[in-house]
């Protein structure tokens, strides 16, 4: 196979859907996000079969535990595929909004409206249901998509892209409007990048050497989060069993996840009360924790060195650190953090609204766990990505992070003096 040919043969086909499925009617789009969910449901145990050679051959292959929790599928994870199609399905579509429209002094009005992206490549690793989640959010904000999903993954990846195209044939859209490259050569990805003529924006979801390589050669902009070092800071003012029940969450509920918490963060007075408690749980589940010495005073736990505090461990590895208080908690934050997800717990509500307000990232949360970032817990259906960056779209990317907005003037025969 030729790759530059083959994919530049993707590119004209996705160009080409991309105009019929941005002039589509919400009503054919819904269609098809209402069959494709149905055909995913009767078609599960076609799934989990494809899968399963997919898992049998990552294990086979040596891939470590983090990208084998990404990449498994199971009744739940399938079932909720088809919802996150059905809540796409119900959510307002946003192609074709006008807001902000206002008089001007001439007589014309000036206003914005929110138009598709266009083509939109998708880079993944694992993760068969980004495949799904894709289809939906790229479908009903009126765009095209490309997906280039990793090797490891290619037999989940095509069926469930086999009932995605189920539900645009069911509406009359053309199946191109949603591609998995059939290829795992890595040359498609160094093709998709570049494809400035077809492809308008990039989402690369997948470890930090995937990103990295996507923001070094991509000449196409790119929607993109580099890693999770997301943080929980358990305030003096902490209700003890809030803080010991979102500690075991944040950290324990998934650990391969770019939501999952990396770094413990408590205030000195509350320590002794609550880590304790904390590291039992650790202890129990096998969870090595990593701390500075004040930590370790309080309980008995591996050292931890600076680049702990930058580590995306995806991994059931926790680094633990004791602070003076919100000031130390902010500025370890801000200064080790990758501004993806962090969260307070307190009952002290000024405090709360200085968290909010000071910490930078795309997620901030009170009394809360960070695993509660995604967009399906947001009531986005589902997500494209996580976004870090600080334009466009900022935090879990639904539909109105997949297009933008242009002017629009209304004038009856006016013209300018």
């Amino acid at each position: 196979m030729d790759i530059k040919t083959y994919m530049q043969d993707r590119g004209r086909a996705a160009r080409a859907a991309s105009r019929a499925v941005a002039r589509a009617d919400t009503n054919a789009k819904n269609r098809a996000l209402n069959v494709m969910a149905a055909a995913i449901q009767r078609d599960a145990d076609k799934l989990l079969a494809a899968n399963a050679e997919d898992m049998a051959a990552a294990r086979a292959a040596g891939l470590d535990a983090a990208l084998l929790d990404r990449l498994a599928l199971n009744a739940k994870s399938i079932a909720g595929m088809a919802e996150g199609l059905l809540q796409i399905a119900a959510l307002p579509d946003p192609v074709g909004e006008i807001t902000d429209l206002k008089y001007r002094p001439s007589g014309i009005q000036v206003g914005k409206m929110r138009v598709p992206l266009g083509v939109i490549g998708i880079i993944y690793e694992a993760r068969p249901n980004v495949t799904a989640d894709a289809a939906g959010l790229c479908l009903k904000s009126g765009n095209a998509a490309i997906l280039r999903g990793g090797s490891e993954a290619i037999r989940s990846n095509q069926a469930i892209a086999a009932c995605v195209r189920e539900g645009l044939a069911a509406a009359g859209l053309p199946e191109t409007a949603l591609q998995v490259i059939a290829t795992t050569d890595r040359a498609a990805v160094g093709e998709l990048i570049t494809m400035q003529g077809y492809v308008d924006v990039i989402v690369p979801r997948g470890g930090k050497g995937l990103i990295e390589r996507v923001m070094n050669d991509a000449r196409i902009p790119v929607i993109k989060h580099l890693h999770g070092v997301c943080h929980v800071y358990i305030d003096d003012r902490a209700d003890v069993d809030k803080a010991v029940r979102i500690a075991d969450n944040a950290k324990t509920s998934r650990y391969g996840t770019c939501n999952t918490m990396e770094t413990l963060l408590l205030a000195n007075n509350i320590a002794p009360a609550v880590l304790p408690r904390i590291a039992d749980i650790y202890a129990a589940k096998g969870v090595e924790m990593r701390g500075c010495d004040a930590a370790r005073q309080i309980v008995a736990m591996n050292a931890a060195t600076d680049v702990d505090w930058v580590t995306e461990y995806l991994a059931p590895i926790i680094s633990i650190r004791v602070v003076d208080g919100m000031d130390a908690a902010i500025e370890h934050i801000n200064t080790y953090g990758s501004q993806h997800t962090d969260a307070i717990v307190t009952e002290d509500y000024a405090r709360a609204r200085r968290f909010l307000r000071e910490v930078d990232s795309s997620s901030v949360m009170v009394n809360a766990s960070t695993r509660f970032a995604d967009g399906f817990e947001y009531g986005l259906g589902a997500e494209i990505g996580i976004s870090t960056d600080k334009i466009h779209a900022r935090g879990p990317v639904g539909l109105e992070g997949l297009t933008s907005q242009k002017w629009v003037v209304l004038g009856d025969g006016h013209v300018r003096g």
